[in-house]
């Protein structure tokens, strides 16, 4: 599902006059998501999941067909965990 068949089936479920309505709430909802992550908080929804940051720890590895070697640094990574509902919700689909 792309971006426009979503806005298309916000705006039947939430009920929204026009798509352009329903567009506004879901950039509205992902930018607070984001804002609040690069904040280093966490969001639970309640029966629908718990988006939180986590620290990936860096990497070392080599380079397959050579001796050459890589570090990746350690980083911050967004981390989506679904809530009892969503997955009931999605366990019952068939």
């Amino acid at each position: 599902m792309n971006k426009s068949e979503f806005v298309e089936l916000v705006k039947e479920v939430g009920e929204f006059e026009t798509k352009k309505d329903a567009e506004r709430a879901i950039n509205a909802f992902v930018a607070g998501v984001e804002k609040a992550l690069i904040k280093k908080e966490s969001i639970e929804l309640v029966g629908f999941g718990k988006f939180e940051v986590a620290m990936q720890k860096g990497k070392e590895g080599k380079v397959p067909g050579s001796n050459k070697t890589y570090k990746t640094a350690d980083k911050f990574v967004p981390k989506f965990k679904p809530g009892k509902g969503l997955k009931d919700s999605v366990a019952a689909a068939k």
